[in-house]
């Protein structure tokens, strides 16, 4: 089975799809969101370690640094609603990470993970905007997903570019 395929596979755990289109528990967006972000930042490490592009090199540390960055928020938002947030990936994203971690670091490595940026920031764009148009969520945590939602959605819009300049070679 082709790496693009068993990342296919994990992105699919991410959805929301799950929760309903239009609400989402407080306690499920706290999680998801949660093992989202942290997937993120390792998933940048690791991008930044083995990328032979430098274009993927400066994505994946700016997923470290802007991940980092909305996961401390998350977490003081949590906190004061008495909500743990998960400080590692959920399972789906472990096994990805193992995957990268044993795939040679050489264009294919690009390509792959360019991919799986895609996927992760189109679920995750899809996990905040439900939030932020939940009516009934916690006003904090909306305001946040609201906040947050447009840098993953620039994240998703350069993944994409960076994922079309490896489909065209």
């Amino acid at each position: 089975m082709k790496i693009s395929t068993l990342l296919l596979i994990g992105a699919l755990g991410t959805s929301t799809a799950a929760f309903g289109a239009d609400a989402i528990s407080a306690k499920d967006f706290v999680t998801k969101a949660g093992e989202s972000g942290s997937a993120e930042v390792i998933m940048g490490k690791l991008g930044a370690q083995k990328a032979t592009d430098a274009d993927v090199k400066a994505f994946a540390q700016k997923m470290v640094a802007d991940h980092t960055k909305a996961n401390k928020e998350l977490m003081a938002a949590a906190k004061a609603k008495g909500l743990e947030v998960p400080t590692e990936p959920g399972l789906m994203h472990k096994g990805m990470k193992e995957k990268f971690e044993h795939q040679a670091a050489d264009n294919d490595f690009n390509e792959d993970f360019m991919e799986q940026m895609v996927k992760d920031h189109e679920a995750a764009v899809e996990l905040f905007q439900t939030a932020a148009n939940d009516t009934t969520l916690d006003p904090e945590l909306r305001a946040l997903a609201k906040k947050t939602l447009p840098t993953l959605q620039q994240h998703l819009a350069d993944a994409k570019k960076l994922e079309a300049k490896f489909d065209k070679e």
